[in-house]
C-alpha cells in the first residue's frame, strides 16, 4: 500500500471547509443543474458524467464520476459534513477545529488497507426497526418492492442477500466507502443500471425536491447487498460530523416515523 494511490472524493454542493490532508479531492457535484455556481474545484460535469441528474442521484453522480474519470489505486467517496475518522473519540466531541483534526488522513487508509481491500462506515444501527421497516416508514412505500423485483429479474444472485438486507436492524450507510479501483468498477458496473431501472418505474412526479432523492437512498441499501453476495471483507471506520449532530431530534423524527407515521421531510 505504501506506494499506492488514494483519491477520496469530498461531494459538495456548497462552499464549505475541507480536509486539508492531499488524499482529499473536493468535487462539486450537481454542477450541471447549477452552471452559475463555481467553487473553484473539481466538478463532476467533465468527461463522462451523470452530473444532470444530481437532484436524483445525489453525491452519486460524485460516485460515477468518479469512476469514469479517477485513476487512482484505491478510491473513495464521503460528503462534506460525514467523513471517515480516526479512532480520537474524545476530539470527535470537541469545537469545529477539534472535530477537523480526527477527520482520517492517508496514513489512516493506507494502513487498514493494507488488511483490507474495502473501508465501510461503522453500521448504523436501528435496534426496533429493520432496515426494510424503517425506509417505509420514514420515506415513500414501494421502492424498496419495486427494487427487489428489478434484481429478481435482472441480478436475481443478489435476491438472497436482498432479503436478509431487508430484516437486518442495521446497515452500512451514506454512500461511503474507499476500495480498489476495480472493485468500484465491479460495484458500480451493478449498482447503477438498478437505480437507473428503478428511476423508471417510480412515478415521482408529485414528490417534493427531498423525496425525489430516492434513487441515492436506495444505493446506500444496495451497498451490503453486493458486499454480502459477493463475500468480500471489509473493515470499518468510524464517522464524524464537522457539526454537532443533534441527536434528540434525530430520535424523535425516527420514533415519530415508527408510531405516528410522520415521514421525514428533510435530511437530519
Amino acid at each position: 500500500m505504501a506506494d499506492s494511490d488514494i483519491t477520496v472524493a469530498v461531494a459538495t454542493h456548497k462552499a464549505y471547509r475541507m480536509p486539508i490532508d492531499g488524499v482529499y479531492m473536493p468535487l462539486q457535484v450537481g454542477r450541471a443543474l447549477h452552471p452559475n455556481v463555481d467553487l473553484g474545484m473539481t466538478c463532476d460535469n467533465t468527461g463522462d458524467n451523470i452530473s444532470q441528474l444530481n437532484a436524483q442521484y445525489s453525491e452519486l453522480t460524485g460516485l460515477y464520476w468518479m469512476w469514469k474519470n479517477c485513476d487512482a489505486d484505491y478510491q473513495g467517496l464521503v460528503h462534506y459534513r460525514r467523513h471517515f475518522a480516526k479512532n480520537d473519540s474524545a476530539k470527535r466531541h470537541g469545537d469545529e477545529n477539534e472535530r477537523f483534526s480526527c477527520i482520517a488522513g492517508k496514513q489512516d487508509y493506507a494502513r487498514l488497507l493494507d488488511t483490507c481491500e474495502i473501508i465501510v462506515p461503522e453500521r448504523r444501527n436501528y435496534y426496533i426497526e429493520t432496515v426494510y421497516s424503517h425506509y417505509e416508514h420514514t420515506m415513500q412505500e414501494g421502492q424498496l418492492d419495486a427494487t427487489r423485483s428489478i434484481i429478481a429479474q435482472t441480478n436475481s444472485d443478489y435476491l438472497d442477500a436482498f432479503d436478509a438486507q431487508m430484516n437486518k436492524t442495521s446497515a452500512h450507510l451514506f454512500n461511503m466507502f474507499v476500495m480498489r479501483k476495480d472493485l468500484i468498477n465491479e460495484y458500480c458496473s451493478w449498482m447503477f443500471p438498478i437505480i437507473g431501472e428503478l428511476a423508471k418505474h417510480i412515478d415521482s412526479s408529485s414528490y417534493s425536491v427531498f423525496e425525489m432523492r430516492f434513487p441515492g437512498r436506495i444505493s446506500e441499501i444496495l451497498f451490503d447487498v453486493w458486499l454480502e453476495t459477493n463475500h468480500y471483507p471489509y473493515v470499518e471506520m468510524p464517522i464524524i460530523s464537522p457539526e454537532p449532530v443533534d441527536w434528540i431530534k434525530k430520535g424523535s423524527g425516527f420514533l415519530m416515523a415508527k408510531f405516528v407515521g410522520k415521514k421525514y421531510v428533510k435530511s437530519c
